[in-house]
Formats: structure tokens, sequence, C-alpha cells
């Protein structure tokens, strides 16, 4: 069988022998939208990441079989289209569950105790000069005794929650599909959730429900010391909206992950926002660790 895969870059040199002794394989390190159909037609199986697989290029490979994705997000496949057309599709369920709910605490703790501030005053010489030992320009705070909202309590939403548990946080969700339930914490509606926590997480699908789930008008529930932290898909939240949400001082703080447009470009709103210490940018790493 013929199996391509269209960017292979982005499992950074990830050992494929056993996916390519499965048939003929072809990868390639990247793919754009033009090089799809010449790429792939005679393709049995697609092996996409970040490729974008829409109904008019399912529609027009006619011995596609089967579409895999290499990671948990199936958003930049039809997923109709190819149920229409008889083909299958499959992704990597829980892959990265640890490395991005660690990334999540990571970026929720960079924020809370003020860490690229401190790491800036420290390198720039600031600190050396010094006549104290001490410097309090940021307010450092504790994880401890908070409130953390999560919304989507999926595997990576369920890690969150029992790390933040360990942390002595007062876990609550908010489940974007309706149907993940969990005892163990209480559910609140989304207006609660964002209203009542300290800290906000984002480890939800991104769909036609979920787009721009956080606009000004939710920004706007949270408490103003309130942060952010989005390791899921960018385009659940407005980055219009949360740049102005934290130029007027709205929320605390916002720890970004992905992006509405990545790589992100530099008209993006975000890279305005006044004080650069109330943001902390990755490049979709959350869930890249060697491991």
């Amino acid at each position: 069988m013929k199996i391509v895969f269209l960017d292979e870059h982005t499992l950074d040199n990830a050992d494929l022998s056993a996916i390519k002794a499965l048939g003929d394989y072809v990868g390639y390190p990247e793919t754009v939208s033009d090089q799809i159909l010449e790429r792939c037609q005679d393709a049995e199986i697609i092996i996409t990441n970040k490729v974008p697989l829409d109904q008019d290029t399912i529609h027009s490979l006619p011995c596609l079989k089967l579409i895999c994705v290499a990671a948990t997000g199936m958003n930049n496949v039809d997923l109709c289209a190819a149920a229409d057309a008889g083909i299958e599709d499959r992704n990597a369920i829980d892959y990265s569950t640890h490395s991005v709910a660690e990334h999540t605490f990571g970026s929720a703790l960079a924020l809370m105790r003020q860490l690229a501030y401190y790491d800036q005053y420290v390198k720039s010489g600031a600190y050396s000069s010094a006549h104290r030992i001490f410097d309090f320009g940021r307010p450092i705070h504790e994880l401890y005794g908070k409130k953390w909202g999560i919304i989507g309590l999926g595997n990576i939403g369920r890690q969150v929650a029992k790390i933040a548990t360990a942390f002595g946080c007062e876990v609550a969700y908010y489940p974007t599909s309706g149907h993940n339930q969990d005892a163990t914490y209480p559910r609140k509606s989304l207006e609660e959730l964002l209203s009542e926590s300290d800290i906000i997480s984002l480890h939800a699908p991104l769909n036609a429900a979920t787009y721009h789930l956080l606009d000004f008008q939710q920004f706007s529930l949270m408490q103003p010391f309130a942060i952010l932290v989005n390791v899921a898909r960018g385009d659940l939240i407005n980055e219009e909206a949360l740049a102005q949400a934290l130029n007027e001082e709205r929320i605390g703080g916002a720890a970004l992950d992905v992006y509405s447009q990545e790589p992100a470009p530099a008209s993006n709103p975000l890279f305005t926002v006044k004080d650069p210490f109330r943001l902390i940018f990755t490049p979709h790493v959350a869930w890249a660790s060697q491991e």
C-alpha cells in the first residue's frame, strides 16, 4: 500500500522505521496546499500533522482509504468529507498528555512567579548594581490555595486537574462538549468558571462550537489578577480581544503556546501588548518533550 507523510518535520526527526515497513512509503519534510494532489494521487494512506485536508482535496483522491493525523487535534481535516467518501480517520490519542500538562504548569508558574521579569532583572546587570539583596519589582504569587478552572476535561485536562490538586489548588471545570463528566471536581458554567477562577487553562478541541470561545465579553468576566494558559488551539480565543483585555488590565496575564495563525505573524495583535511581562510565548512546543 502507498503511504504518504506530508509533513515529517513536525515530528522532529522521530524514528519512522516501523511505519515505513508497512508499505510503499514516501515522506516529505513539508507540503504546501498546491502540492497535495500531486504527491497523494495514488496514496491509500495519508499521514498529516498540520497540512490541511479539505473537502475538495479529499474528494479528489480516488485511492485514499485512511487519513492518519500525527497529533491529537483533528481540526485540520474535514472529517465529514472523509466520512462521506468512506475514508477512515485516526489520530494519536494521549501521546502528549504529560508533556502538555507539565508545560501548562511551567507557563502558569512563570506568570505567577514573574520569572521572565526577574530573569531579565538579573541578566541585565540591575541586580549586580543594586544595593539591596531583594527586588520586589513585580508581585509574586503562589499556586497553593488558588482556584484553577479547566476548560475541556479530556485526557490532558484531567492530568492538569490532578497536578493542580497536588499543588493545593481548588479545581473546577467546564466541558465544551457537554459529555465529559468527572464527579471528582465541580462542573461549572463557562461564566461561573471564568468569574471565579484565579487560573484558567484551555484543553479543548477546536470546532465550530469552540471557535473564539473566549472573546472580550468572556475576558471581562475574569478577575483582574487572573491568568490564562492556552496550550490547545489558537482560535479558541480571540487574540485581538485578549490583547485589549491585557492592555486594559482586565486580566493579569496570559501564556500561549498556540496561535490563530502559525507561525504567528509579526502582525499578531498580542505582540503589541504594552507590558511584555504579562505574556509568556512559546512556539507550539507544549507537546514536544523528547520523552
